[in-house]
């Protein structure tokens, strides 16, 4: 069946707009990265209609609130938070890109459009993860390991984990699951690749971006990948 688009349209284009100008003006987005997000939200919007949206804008807003949460503790470890202006286009697109562009293949391709919702979601249930756990982490973590070797680490660093922050980020792969699909077995396939997601968020920051082969960027991009893919592979082999 073709993707026809919600009768809720101008709603929703005004609702993003709206978001975009708070956004800028609370200085949690630059005006590029606010075109970005609502660029993004638009398509996946039009292709997976009040679903596709409310996860994304659930994403956004959780991740907006742990960023802010404690934000004076967190600058101990990462001092640059204390002076940044708001996350930029390149950051935005990091952790949404992969949803907007399989938005776009479900417009185009619209005859697997159930494949390409649940690689969005579980895009965006790594991306929470990681985003939950990190800065979640970061405040209520107690011990700390290095996901390589196991053994104690600094807090903060890349790659470095705790079972608190963990957790937390599992948490937040529920919460995009049960948006896209409530209590069925699909929610279990996105919970179990947003946290593949997430762990491979923490492999790569360990050892490519410690190294500085990768910026965080790449990571983040790269994390929401491949739980995309994980989420494909998932679907597949349930049926």
């Amino acid at each position: 069946m073709p993707i026809t688009l919600s009768p809720n349209l101008f709603i929703i284009v005004v609702l993003l707009i709206a978001m975009m100008v708070i956004c800028v003006w609370a200085r949690k987005l630059t005006v590029p990265a606010s075109l970005t997000a609502g660029l993004i939200g638009l398509f996946v919007f039009a292709a997976f209609g009040e679903t596709g949206i409310l996860m994304l804008v659930t994403f956004f807003i959780l991740g907006v609130l742990a960023t802010a949460h404690k934000k004076q503790l967190k600058a101990r470890y990462h001092p640059e938070i204390t002076y940044s202006m708001g996350r930029n286009a390149g950051q935005v697109f990091a952790n949404g890109g992969v949803a907007g562009l399989l938005a776009i293949l479900a417009l185009v391709d619209h005859h697997h459009s159930d494949l390409y919702i649940l690689m969005v979601a579980a895009s965006l249930a790594s991306a929470l993860a990681d985003t939950l756990s990190s800065e979640l982490g970061m405040v209520y973590g107690r011990r700390f390991y290095n996901i390589l070797t196991f053994k104690k680490d600094a807090n903060g660093l890349d790659g470095v984990i705790s079972l608190e922050g963990t957790l937390i980020g599992a948490c937040g792969a529920c919460v995009i699951a049960l948006i896209y699909t409530g209590f069925d077995k699909k929610s279990l396939l996105v919970i179990a690749a947003g946290i593949i997601g997430n762990i491979t968020d923490s492999l790569l920051g360990a050892t490519l971006e410690r190294k500085s082969y990768l910026n965080n960027d790449m990571v983040n991009f790269l994390n929401t990948l491949v739980a995309s893919l994980f989420g494909m592979m998932f679907y597949y082999l349930s049926k």
